[in-house]
């Protein structure tokens, strides 16, 4: 399902605040870093409260990053939560060779049409809330995400991801926790739909 690795991707991701959004584009830079690329992450935060719409953005290359700034121009969007549709426009600045991943129990198809998204748009689904709740009890489907985005730009080493995860929650959420957003992360790999 890999749609063909690049050497540089522009990554926006929208989420609400306490999705974990932050956290999904801070891993995606640093399993870059761990295979020797180039990476940098950044979030953006509207009214500060739990809920309220934000983004999150990651850039990841194999030569150095020289820009600065919001992605505008995404190659990958990755929307944690299908209201965001309707909250802002979530589509903006996508192009014919961008991937869109959205968070639903949709399938690829209902979402293109549900929300226009054009026919040479690469659509694709994966249902992290329900991977989130069976392992976590809670909607954390960032890692499930982080996992269908690994899979679909095949430029980043899964092991690597796996690794900064243990790194990153280790210590702070305890080995049992770690172990489900291992699983998380594999299951976003293996359920993503779409193309």
């Amino acid at each position: 399902m890999e749609v063909g690795v690049k050497e540089f991707y522009d990554i926006r991701i929208h989420g609400r605040a306490g999705q974990g959004a932050k956290t999904a584009a801070q891993l995606i830079a640093e399993a870059a870093i761990d295979i020797g690329m180039y990476a940098q992450s950044f979030p953006e935060f509207g009214a500060e409260r739990t809920g309220a719409p934000m983004k999150a953005y990651s850039r990841i290359s194999k030569d150095r990053i020289e820009v600065h700034y919001q992605v505008n121009r995404p190659d990958v969007v990755i929307v944690m939560d299908e209201s965001l549709f309707v909250a802002e426009n979530v589509l903006e600045g996508i192009s014919e060779d961008s991937i869109v991943i959205v968070n639903t129990s949709k399938t690829p198809d209902e979402i293109r049409k549900k929300y226009g998204i054009p026919s040479n748009v690469r659509v694709y689904t994966v249902d992290a809330t329900k991977i989130a709740i069976d392992l976590f009890g809670k909607n954390f489907a960032n890692i499930p995400l982080l996992g269908s985005f690994v899979k679909l730009v095949g430029i980043i080493d899964p092991n690597k991801v796996k690794d900064v995860i243990r790194s990153k929650f280790g210590k702070k959420l305890g080995e049992e926790e770690v172990i489900k957003n291992i699983t998380a992360f594999e299951r976003g790999m293996n359920e993503i739909i779409g193309g």
